[in-house]
């Protein structure tokens, strides 16, 4: 007896669908299986093949019989790769429609994903916002999928943890099921017991949280260290990378740690945007299906690439991909592997980041903001008053693990220097992070007017034309930067950062035009007391 239900496969971020079929019939499987045999084709990998153990498990422990003779579970498309546990609970539901255990119509255009405990219990799966969205936007569509399969999509049974991450995604269009264990199931596909609907309302969700967002660490918790913070309130206000550097203990974490708390607040747009690539890592829980705060990353210095910019035997999104739209902070930035370093400079200047494996490729947003934190030599101290021994030598070959090409695209340099007793005693707090989120909201507010046909846009992201156009230099600037050019030996690619910076401090400070005090002031961003 043939039927059949929908699913769903992750690559990458994405969800592409995919139709479960089961033919069932009696004698031995053409791989020389016998009565209960299940055989598991189109291109399933080692996870997938093991179903068919958890599924008999699954299914004996609930009570519900195989069916007779041996089964063939066909995943299409054929020639896509099927990874990973989620498709259990559909094989399963179409072994029970094949048995005559649930009616074969109920599964007609219903999409299930899931993977089973040997006792029937349904556990969480990965993606589960992507895999909503891709039917609730294949729903009501003319035409067919890749399958071949009508899209006509009624309802959707996802683990109960996922229901409401599921729910966000399908964004009301389609009926959204919490499934706890397969005899639930069953009892909701005979009408015995019914599943209820899980609804999020995305708006709703999405704003109650925003306006919940109080501040946990504040800029004025940092004492002293007034130009670090007008430094990455001038980086925050314009999306700009930034590198701190100074011994330990001069607030370089702390500042860090703060920054995601003067940025703006997500939109709705972004939020559903980078809470696709955490559901794809199974990062979302069942209290927090959606992303609210811009995302804050801290990887250790021992990272490797593939954590870092992503892939692997399965590819997957690394941590540059996790900070798209927040910050990405690198502590001991020189300590980081030098490959993973200089893998970093193509998502820095395209906002994205290709991985290709033998197996594909698949692209990941990647638009991040880097702030980096450095020592200003191998003991810490830097200077011969603070205790520092270090020879010549050695402060420049460990600045020296930062490339040229890689400096070149950081913004803003901040220097951190030590405090003495009385300024770490005396010294105030300074501004609030929430005033200097108002300051930097005043500032995107200009650029969203001024980029108003590019929506996401900001100063950081501006190319040959826009500078030209918006960061004209004002009378007396071509000699002021040629003069810093030839001192501080820039690149053309600084050139035009110290110009992207100018136009955000202008827009700090209300002005149309890009000042010979705004100017300077960038120009000093790209100065340091120390030689890379």
């Amino acid at each position: 007896m043939l039927s059949g239900c929908g699913s769903a496969a992750l690559v990458g971020i994405d969800a592409i669908p995919v139709e479960v079929e089961v033919n069932t019939g009696s004698g031995r499987g053409g791989n020389g299986g016998g009565e209960g045999f299940i055989s598991i084709v189109g291109l399933p990998d080692l996870a997938v093949k093991e179903s068919r153990d958890r599924v008999k498990c699954a299914l004996e422990s609930s009570g519900f019989a195989l069916p007779r003779g041996a089964s063939v579970v066909n995943l299409a498309p054929a020639g896509l790769k099927k990874e990973g546990s989620a498709f259990d609970l559909a094989i399963a539901s179409a072994l029970l429609a094949a048995s005559g255990a649930v009616d074969r119509n109920k599964l007609k255009h219903a999409v299930l994903l899931g993977e089973l405990a040997l006792d029937g219990r349904v556990r969480p799966v990965r993606g589960a916002l992507a895999m909503a969205s891709c039917f609730a936007r294949e729903t009501g569509n003319s035409g067919r999928g890749k399958t071949g399969r009508d899209y006509n999509c009624e309802a959707l049974f996802f683990p109960a943890e996922n229901a409401p991450e599921a729910a966000l995604g399908a964004a009301g269009r389609i009926p959204v099921y919490g499934v706890r264990h397969l005899r639930e199931l069953v009892r909701h596909l005979k009408g015995e017991e019914f599943i209820p609907e899980t609804r999020v309302d995305l708006t709703d969700y999405f704003i109650a949280g925003a306006l919940s967002g109080a501040v946990d660490r504040d800029f004025s918790e940092v004492k002293g260290q007034s130009g670090a913070k007008r430094g990455l309130l001038v980086a925050a206000a314009g999306g700009h990378n930034v590198l701190m550097v100074g011994p330990p203990g001069t607030g370089k974490s702390m500042l860090a740690s703060r920054l995601p708390g003067i940025l703006p607040e997500l939109t709705l747009e972004e939020a559903l945007e980078c809470s696709r690539i955490h559901s794809a890592l199974g990062l979302l829980s069942e209290e927090e299906p959606l992303l609210r705060r811009r995302p804050f990353r801290s990887p250790h210095h021992t990272i490797s690439d593939v954590g870092l910019i992503g892939g692997g035997r399965e590819i997957r999104p690394g941590e540059i991909s996790l900070a798209h739209r927040g910050v990405l902070f690198m502590d001991e930035f020189p300590e980081f592997k030098r490959s993973a370093l200089e893998a970093l400079r193509q998502p820095m200047e395209n906002g994205d980041v290709t991985v290709s494996r033998a197996g594909g490729s698949c692209r990941f947003p990647a638009g991040f903001m880097l702030v980096a934190a450095m020592n200003p030599c191998p003991c810490g101290r830097g200077e011969v008053e603070l205790g520092c021994k270090c020879k010549a030598a050695d402060k420049a070959r460990y600045l020296k693990k930062i490339s040229g090409p890689l400096l070149d695209r950081i913004d803003i340099i901040l220097e951190l220097r030590q405090l003495s007793p009385d300024e770490l005693i005396n010294a105030p707090g300074g501004e609030s992070s929430t005033v200097l989120r108002e300051k930097v909201k005043k500032a995107l507010a200009i650029q969203h007017e001024r980029f108003r046909d590019r929506p996401l846009m900001r100063n950081a992201l501006m190319a040959g034309n826009d500078l030209r156009r918006f960061a004209a230099l004002p009378p007396g600037g071509a000699a002021i930067l040629r003069q810093a050019i030839t001192a501080l030996k820039l690149s053309p690619r600084s050139y035009d950062r110290i110009l992207k910076v100018a136009r955000t401090v202008a827009d700090l400070d209300g002005s149309e035009k890009i000042t010979e005090a705004h100017l300077f002031e960038a120009i000093g961003y790209r100065r340091s007391g120390f030689d890379v």
